[in-house]
């Protein structure tokens, strides 16, 4: 699944849990990956959350229905989901959260958070990426990884202060 460089296409990406569920899924059957009932669990918990959510609050939800779910079991299955490109960790809040574009190859992707509701939204826009990619290795610098994490405040966070 390839995105434009300004992905507003709805249709192109996955929003809702069962659909976001759904195309893990599928995706691991293409890539004989092993999408446990675990794994499977903790990514349904993410994709319901709605915003960013941390590992030990996923923890907590786990054992609402795995009273023998433990640190190291949702620490695995987020590096699994991680590795593959499934969810994202918001490094600045240590926060996870789900992939719009689960079936496709995944890299660096920016993020927008707000600092009032910890809604994030993922940038579908690959010339940001591209930019920072090009401006270093202009100054001869060979880049192995990306985080970007732009704080702030939110549309509907900064309408209902005004609002308010």
């Amino acid at each position: 699944m390839s995105r434009s460089p300004a992905c507003t296409d709805p249709q192109h990406h996955v929003h809702d849990g069962d659909a976001f569920v759904h195309e893990v899924e599928r995706a691991c059957a293409q890539r004989g990956l092993r999408l446990t009932p675990i794994r499977a669990h903790a990514l349904r918990l993410i994709a319901d959350a709605g915003r960013p959510v941390k590992a030990y609050e996923l923890l907590d939800l786990m054992k609402e229905t795995h009273d023998a779910a433990a640190p190291p079991t949702v620490y695995r299955a987020l590096d699994f989901l991680l590795e593959h490109g499934f969810i994202h960790k918001l490094a600045s809040i240590n926060a996870f959260v789900g992939c719009h574009h689960p079936g496709a190859e995944q890299h660096a992707v920016p993020f927008l958070i707000c600092d009032r509701c910890q809604s994030a939204t993922e940038l579908e826009d690959e010339r940001i990426v591209e930019l920072l990619d090009a401006q270093a290795r202009a100054l001869g610098f060979t880049p192995q990884a990306q985080t970007l994490e732009v704080h702030g405040v939110c549309g509907a966070c900064a309408a209902e202060a005004k609002a308010g």
